[in-house]
Parts: C-alpha cells; structure tokens; sequence
C-alpha cells in the first residue's frame, strides 16, 4: 500500500519541475542529438531488445532545462547515467508498440514479433550507459536493457542526413526550439504532386488542434514544421479489404486487427524522416477518407485527413501520443487483454483504479462537494446504448434482407425513437454533472473498476470536441516540460 501511495503522488497533476534534481546541460551535453534505434522482441512473457544502430543528428529539440522527466507516465522509460560518477544525468517515459502487442492474444499464444522503435537523447559528452526500463505489474520501473555508449565511437553514423527527395517545410515558427515544442507532420500516401494538399492539410489540422484548449491559449508555444516523402501511390492499405498500397511509411489500417486502428511499423523510416527537422511530437497525416487513426505516447500519432471526423481523430490521438492520456471509453472493440491489471494504478494521468480515494489523481482540480465515486446514470446509459446498438444491428440486417417492407423497418425506427427518448431523460437527470470534475466509472476499456474525470472529454467523447479539465491541464504541464518553463 505504501508503494501505491507513493505512486498516486507520483502521477498527481500538481508537478513541480523544480522539484527534480538540476542537471547542467552544457556539462554533459552538445547541443546535437543521438538517435538510437533498436529492435524490441518478444511475446507477452518474454522481450529482448537489441540495438541496430545509433546516428548523430545535428541539433537536440528539447528542452536543455528540464533534463530529468518529471512525469510518472509511459510503460518504458529511458535513462541515462554518466558513466564516471553514475550520475542520471537525463530520462523520459514512453510507449511502444511491442508494449500493447504484449497484451493482445497471438502474443498470450506465444507468437514472437519484432517492432522497431527509435530513442532521441542528447548528445553526450562522455560515455553514458544507457537504461531502458519497464514497469513491473506494480507499476515499479525495472531495467530490462543495458549498454555502454561512447559517442566517440567510431561506429556511430554521423554521415549529414540526406533529404532526397523530401520536401521540407517550416509552417509556423515561434522562436528557439528549446523554448518550444516542435511538432513534426509526415505525409503518408501524398504523392509529390500533392504537394499543395500536404501543405494545406497540415495547416487545416494543425488549426484544428489550436482550436481546442489548452492548445488554444498556449499557441505560441508550438513550432510547426512538414516533411513530404512521396510515395508513389496515394491512399493506404487496408488489408481486410485486399487493397494496398505503395506508400512512403506503409501505414496501414487493421492493426492488431482492429478494423479502426491505424499504424505503421515503420519506426526506423519515420524517425529519420522527422529527424530532419526538430522534433519533440511526431504526427503523420494519411491522405486518406477512412474513419481511423492511433497514437502512441512518446512515440508518434497517426490520423486521416478526410474524413469528417478526422480532426477530432487527430486532437484525440495527439493526446495520447503529446499527452500522455489514455483512452476513456470503454465499449468499443479493442485486441487487448488485461491492459489495465485490477489492482494497479494506471501511469496515464485521466484514469484511476480508484484504489485509495483520498488521494485522487486529480484531486486539485474536484469539484465542490462532488460524490466519489460520482454516480451518473451509467448502468441504465450501458443498458440502453447496447439496446440501441443491438436495434441498429437488427435494422441494418433486416434492410439487407427485406428492404421492400416498410412495416419492419419502422418498427426498428420507433423503437431507435423509444431508446433515445429513454436515454435524452437519463442524460438529462444528470445533466448538471456534465461540467463537473469528479470520477466516473467506465474508462481504460473498462465498464468496471477504472475511472475517469467527466462525463465528457475528447479522450472518451465529446459533442463539443473538447477536453476535460484534467486533461488540460495534463496537456499543459507536457508543454511547459518541452518549453523549459
């Protein structure tokens, strides 16, 4: 209990930066960047991680302020020592991909992939040893890598980084890279004549998100830059239909065979595409109309462009990837199994297992008053969305069969009336709720034992494509890290 306590006041959302050790940068540090990319493997009991290669690249984007990471969020973490005095002079947390393969059932089975996987450190003075860690099932960090890095070795590739022929731009710049978050765009299934498409998509999405607090306010915060790889074909794959594509970072949808769930393995490509310009948050837009997108913490997200929700599809997988935030719904289908274990704490700041409820994540930021757990009507909501999907379902079936009989159809349709009547008088019971923070039942895939901070948030969903108080505030804290504030 007392591990978890301490846990909870790791993850709470009043961070203070200044509360971490102070590294000098210039004592350690060249203003460069050391990319190192390696291949992690395994099934769900077992995972290796091997490095292919390490590169200099020629500027470090971060912040040369905060050095050592003050957030408890991400299954990995990097750490870095100063091999002389065992000092840990930088670190931060991440997800992966191998990190949610392990939860799904071809990995429970056994089955053994490999994923690649990039980590951008400054670049060292000295030899460093170099740390990747994975939380336990407690949430504990454990080495499971090692290893020694000179940087004057003479196998690091430090060969200036080619452009061929990608395109890059600078769409919006507010000042020094380390006071800012520079934030990547990479074109996938734009080919070189659309260019212009690219250019404008960007803007269009990048606007979007700017829209939405806390980007909103803390515009200024943020330099935009593109980088257009053609591909050779426009579009993406979609395997479950047959139709692929010849793309620049063969994205495709269908991962971890999740018809909505849009990736690609490409880790090594998107990471040298975007290490040609500085870069703190990666995105990739896919020129494409499919509903779809991912978004992994500390790695990259990706989204389509034209699909009328496709901006609330990016702001949403932007918070997991900038964020750190974890998914708040849970009754859609995901291929995951025991990705929350009952019991543990969650590291994403917007979810609780609720395990001590005098010490909430979000505690600060409660509303007056409210009841923890804060009922909201939510068994009769489950029962009457499933009832309503279930009628959907029935309809689409019988149209398929019978389309020339009126009478049925409008059966389904009064009943749909009936359904969302019953769930309009729910909403409305509690409709003095929707504005407040406490903590509501059903979040992280989880109808039972997980809970989030409002009813409504861009993370679960949100008629106004908005979010909640507490992951705004999460947000705001990512940016004053990047910004060294």
């Amino acid at each position: 209990m007392l591990i978890r306590s301490l846990f909870y006041l790791i993850l709470t959302l009043t961070v203070a930066f200044a509360a971490g050790p102070t590294i000098v940068f210039e004592e350690y540090f060249k203003d460069q960047s050391l990319r190192i990319d390696y291949f992690h493997i395994g099934d769900a009991r077992e995972e290796t991680i091997t490095i292919d290669q390490i590169y200099v690249e020629p500027k470090w984007p971060g912040s040369t302020v905060h050095l050592i990471y003050p957030f408890g969020y991400g299954r990995y973490g990097v750490k870095v020592y100063n091999i002389s005095s065992n000092q840990l002079i930088y670190s931060k947390g991440f997800d992966c991909m191998f990190g949610e393969y392990k939860t799904t059932t071809p990995a429970l089975d056994g089955v053994q992939r490999t994923f690649q996987r990039s980590l951008r450190i400054p670049m060292p003075l000295r030899p460093i040893l170099l740390v990747i860690e994975l939380r336990d099932k407690d949430n504990i960090p454990k080495p499971i890598f090692k290893q020694r890095i000179d940087p004057n070795d003479y196998h690091i590739l430090r060969e200036t980084a080619s452009a061929g022929e990608d395109q890059i731009f600078t769409i919006v710049s507010n000042g020094d890279c380390h006071r800012k978050v520079d934030l990547v765009f990479l074109a996938e299934g734009y080919r070189l004549a659309d260019q212009d498409k690219f250019v404008k998509d960007v803007n269009s999405i990048s606007e979007s998100l700017f829209a939405i607090e806390p980007f909103k306010s803390q515009r200024s915060s943020f330099n935009i830059h593109a980088v257009l790889r053609p591909s050779p074909e426009t579009g993406v794959d979609q395997p479950r239909e047959q139709d692929y594509r010849k793309t620049a970072f063969n994205a495709s949808f269908n991962a971890f065979d999740v018809d909505r769930y849009l990736l690609t393995e490409e880790g090594f490509r998107i990471q040298q595409a975007a290490g040609q310009a500085p870069c703190d948050a990666l995105a990739i837009l896919v020129n494409h109309s499919r509903y779809g997108g991912g978004g992994i913490f500390n790695d990259y997200c990706i989204s389509t462009v034209d699909n009328e929700r496709s901006k609330m599809v990016f702001a949403h997988e932007f918070g997991h990837s900038f964020g750190g935030l974890a998914d708040e719904y849970y009754s859609s289908e995901v291929a995951y199994n025991d990705f929350y274990p009952h019991g543990v704490e969650p590291p994403e700041p917007n979810i609780t297992a609720l395990l001590d409820p005098a010490k909430i994540k979000w505690q600060g930021l409660l509303s007056p008053g409210i009841a923890i757990p804060t009922e909201y009507g939510k068994e009769k909501r489950d029962s009457l969305n499933l009832a309503l999907q279930k009628n959907n379902a029935q309809r689409r079936e019988a149209l398929k069969a019978r389309p020339e009989n009126k009478k049925l159809l409008e059966q389904y349709d009064r009943k749909e009336q009936q359904i969302r009547k019953e769930l309009d008088a729910v909403k409305k019971q509690y409709h003095h709720l929707e504005d407040k923070v406490g903590v509501f039942e059903g979040a992280g895939y989880s109808t039972k034992g997980l809970y989030r901070p409002m009813i409504h948030c861009l993370m679960i969903h949100h008629p106004q494509n908005q979010f909640c108080l507490v992951c705004q505030k999460a947000i705001e804290q990512m940016i004053d890290y990047y910004c060294g504030r």
